[in-house]
């Protein structure tokens, strides 16, 4: 008779099978219609989870930014902080500057929410069990 290891939950967590999320974050490919539109191209950008401590750096910035440094810390791809989108002589000096020129408002809700959904926000996460 084959008998079933019952492995605890910590059993699990101390495998090799789960990876790091401080290493291994969950990535998405979104489009933004509306630049796509005006660049006569695809406009993609690539998102990606924010870990626990990013989390709780942009929990520490005034509410009204919290959207905006989501975005910044949550895009892989534009990276906001390239110097090439820095732009002076248009009020563009920093990377918050970049994003508020190059995206409307909701678009930045709109990709924060997505960031935050890959970050295990504004979703359920758990699920409820039984007794056996």
């Amino acid at each position: 008779m084959d008998r079933v290891e019952k492995l605890s939950t910590l059993d699990i967590l101390l495998g090799n099978d789960l990876p790091d999320m401080r290493k291994k974050l969950p990535e998405k490919r979104v489009e933004v219609p509306r630049l796509s539109q005006e660049a006569g191209k695809p406009v993609i950008f690539t998102l990606r989870a924010l870990s626990y401590d990013k989390v709780r750096e942009i929990q520490d910035k005034p509410r009204s930014e919290q959207a905006l440094y989501g975005v910044l810390y949550g895009c892989a791809e534009p990276n906001w902080k390239d110097s090439r989108l820095m732009d002076p002589g248009k009020s563009i000096v920093t990377p918050p500057d970049a994003i508020k020129a190059k995206l409307m408002s909701g678009e930045i809700d709109e990709l924060y929410g997505e960031i935050q959904k890959l970050s295990g926000y504004l979703r359920r996460t758990l699920r409820d069990v039984k007794n056996d």
